[in-house]
């Protein structure tokens, strides 16, 4: 059994694969709900990514696609944004990212991909 803090540890890894170091980047603060409930946030580090992410059964660039386009069929715009960003960080192009959301108007609707279409300019193509 996989302890806390190896998990944690594990889940600081790959979030830091996807998104950077944290604090380093100035234009990327952290997000208010962080300040708001750390031990969630905790929480998430250690279950979502510790013992989620870092299963040998995908790689990190497919588990990053996949979650790109799950945030697209929810209509999660915030949460896409951010990992789209991680996804480029991890190996995906910008044409496959704008693949998987085409695909994603085939299976959670035209209006959920074109939302994540409008996100993914700002990002992709920011001004």
């Amino acid at each position: 059994m996989t302890t806390g803090t190896a998990l944690d540890a594990v889940g600081r890894d790959i979030l830091r694969k996807l998104f950077g170091e944290p604090g380093k980047d100035p234009s990327r603060p952290s997000p208010p709900a962080t300040q708001l409930a750390p031990e969630f946030f905790d929480l998430v580090r250690r279950f979502c990514y510790g013992m989620f992410w870092s299963r040998s059964g995908l790689a990190l660039r497919d588990r990053s696609l996949i979650t790109v386009a799950m945030l697209a069929a929810a209509g999660d715009q915030d949460q896409l944004a951010s990992h789209l960003r991680g996804a480029l960080n991890v190996g995906a192009t910008r044409n496959e990212l704008i693949e998987v959301l085409m695909h994603v108007g085939l299976y959670a609707g035209i209006p959920a991909s074109v939302s994540a279409l409008t996100t993914a300019a700002r990002v992709l193509d920011p001004p």
